[in-house]
């Protein structure tokens, strides 16, 4: 017997004749890559705008905007890098790719956001970045972690790959005098099916991330005088052709997705053994790139099973991120000199949410309330059924 059709949610990505004519106007430029043409630094100059930073490098993917951004702040080998132990294993990567040594720490178990207090107890002569995640759009305590990487004489890169156009106390991600990077994949909340940039408030650190992000080569060079080790990580001119339209809606998608989730949010929390993210009134715009919520006591095996009747039913969701010392990948290069069983006991909570967390991709907060009604009502009839 097949299942029941659930509700309806608007498809993802979302385009228009906008994306249409800027591809057409890339097009007819006849100079398809950033040297030749104009679309890449516009979108720079218009996203850098829009976040309130001083400068943008828009690059081929979120992970080489991390890479990106993390050596040009000077992390490498010998150095290490504090990440929430519950995220995206790019956020992780990132820094060991480059040679540095990743340090998982705790999150919030209401935001899911990075500990402070367990970031603090991390830092050691060797730690170089600390690296807050913005989890799905919420940003996480910016005034705590400006005062406590001052302190420690550290540098902070806002990992914002789930946080276009979100704000801190009225300020954009660029405003707060942190390098931030962003990712533009395909299920992000402006896609270019792949792309990221960066966010630099400081004008010598940009170009040297052009340089880096260009084969080490200087805008006006002929002569091939390359003048780091660089690589390639330019954006094409289609890609930032259709971010430019991506941004023009992004706000009205906001909006949107902020009135959903209070409605969201408020179902949820009725549901007996259901708990949706928290939030922080200090973070005044949250764009909410996930819509998530946790099942405390739940094993990650009948999490996983609820998921795929979700999904059955026609609703997006996803179990949530794997506490990144429980891949395999995290091992290989850059991991710190412990087990797993001792990151696990330092952080309890980053492994609870990893297992009874799952979330529904953004594109149902762009449903109708009775789209919503009708998720929470499944959500509801599917816990309680176990």
């Amino acid at each position: 017997m097949s299942p029941q059709p659930g509700p309806t949610f608007p498809d993802w990505p979302q385009f228009d004749d906008t994306e249409r004519r800027a591809l057409d106007r890339a097009l007819s430029q006849g100079q398809w890559w950033r040297m030749g043409g104009s679309e890449v630094e516009s979108f720079e100059r218009e996203f850098a705008g829009y976040h309130g930073a001083g400068h943008a490098l828009a690059v081929t993917n979120g992970t080489h905007a991390l890479e990106l951004a993390l050596q040009v702040m000077g992390a490498g080998p010998g150095t290490e890098v504090i990440v929430p132990a519950f995220t995206f294993i790019s956020s992780s990567q990132a820094a060991q790719r480059i040679g540095a040594v990743a340090v998982p720490v705790d999150v919030d178990p209401d935001t899911y956001n990075i500990d402070v207090t367990a970031a603090a107890d991390a830092i050691t002569p060797r730690t170089k970045v600390i690296m807050p995640v913005h989890m799905a759009g919420l940003m996480a305590d910016m005034d705590a972690l400006d005062k406590l990487a001052s302190d420690a004489g550290v540098r902070i890169l806002q990992d914002a790959a789930h946080a276009h156009g979100a704000r801190w106390q009225g300020k954009g991600v660029g405003e707060l005098n942190s390098v931030a990077s962003f990712s533009f994949q395909n299920g992000k909340l402006m896609t270019a099916g792949e792309g990221g940039a960066v966010l630099f408030p400081d004008t010598d650190e940009y170009e040297k991330a052009f340089l880096h992000h260009s084969c080490g080569r200087p805008r006006t060079d002929r002569g091939y005088h390359h003048q780091v080790a660089g690589t390639n990580m330019r954006m094409n001119e289609f890609s930032a052709a259709v971010l430019r339209a991506q941004l023009g809606r992004l706000d009205g998608q906001i909006d949107l997705r902020e009135q959903r989730w209070r409605f969201l949010s408020a179902l949820l929390a009725r549901i007996p053994g259901v708990r949706p993210q928290g939030g922080d009134s200090r973070a005044d715009r949250n764009p909410h790139y996930m819509a998530m919520f946790r099942l405390p006591g739940w094993s990650e095996e009948r999490r996983n099973l609820l998921v795929d009747r979700l999904v059955d039913t026609g609703i997006p969701a996803f179990a949530g991120f794997r506490a990144i010392y429980r891949t395999a990948a995290f091992w290989e290069i850059g991991a710190p000199e412990e087990s797993v069983d001792a990151l696990a006991k330092r952080c309890p909570n980053a492994d609870a949410i990893s297992q009874d967390c799952v979330w529904l991709h953004h594109r149902t907060l762009l449903a109708s309330e009775q789209a919503l009604s009708d998720t929470a009502e499944i959500v509801a009839g599917l816990v309680a059924a176990g």
